[in-house]
């Protein structure tokens, strides 16, 4: 039996936008799944950012700053819940399952230290691990398949149902069958046990970071760079942070 024929967390983010040292979190969802695939428990939170929810962040999510700021929770407290049931999940050593970790989880760190609160990684003591990532998980496996890669995308070419898109609970199940479609299609990778799986998916985001930044070099950027670290960026501490 397969880590995809186990229980998973699924963890999914919906922000103000996708900068991970600026943005803020607005909902966030934590989906635990049994070995069938059936939900076991569900945490889902609505925070107040404290700040403007862009136009083209509700255009995409469909809340407004009215809304967030009427029924969200505040901020500060919500991401200290967010963050110590995210470190739980990972303490127990059940992979964690998330589309873009390198995004969601880098955001959910800085989010911490702008409130002082600690990050996942300080509450395990290491770095958030087993991690599963369909959007790198994908690409390595598929290197040259043509069209989007975005959460969409992926659940239309493996067939997995996505309905409402874009609420952080239903992207959140959707990655989770995607990852799991993955495991049926590719046994070599369904047989390798999650921290060896964690552990490939870094050397493969690095391996794509690096093809894109050549690329983008080559098509009139000289000075691209396209971060390598996966799953989480590191901090760098600036004046004032």
């Amino acid at each position: 039996m397969g880590w995809h024929q186990e229980p998973l967390v699924s963890f999914d983010l919906e922000t103000t936008g996708t900068d991970v040292e600026h943005d803020r979190i607005v909902t966030a969802a934590l989906i635990r799944l049994g070995a069938d695939g059936r939900e076991t428990g569900r945490r889902t939170w609505l925070l107040d950012p404290g700040v403007p929810v862009p136009a083209e962040a509700s255009a995409i999510h469909g809340l407004t700053t009215e809304y967030v700021r009427a029924h969200g929770q505040e901020a500060a407290a919500g991401i200290e819940e967010i963050a110590g049931e995210l470190a739980a999940a990972l303490g127990q050593d059940i992979p964690l399952v998330v589309m873009n970790a390198r995004y969601d989880l880098s955001l959910l760190d800085r989010e911490c230290r702008r409130y002082g609160l600690r990050t996942p990684a300080q509450r395990l003591g290491r770095e958030p691990a087993p991690v599963i990532d369909p959007l790198v998980l994908d690409k390595h496996l598929d290197r040259y398949r043509k069209g989007k890669r975005t959460l969409q995308a992926l659940c239309a070419h493996y067939g997995v149902p996505l309905e409402g898109a874009h609420e952080a609970g239903a992207d959140a199940v959707a990655a989770a069958g995607v990852v799991r479609r993955i495991g049926e299609k590719h046994p070599s990778v369904a047989g390798t046990a999650p921290p060896a799986l964690h552990a490939l998916q870094e050397r493969a985001a690095a391996e794509q970071a690096a093809s894109f930044e050549r690329y983008l070099r080559r098509t009139g950027d000289p000075a691209a760079r396209v971060e390598p670290a996966w799953p989480l960026i590191p901090h760098q501490r600036r004046e004032g942070t």
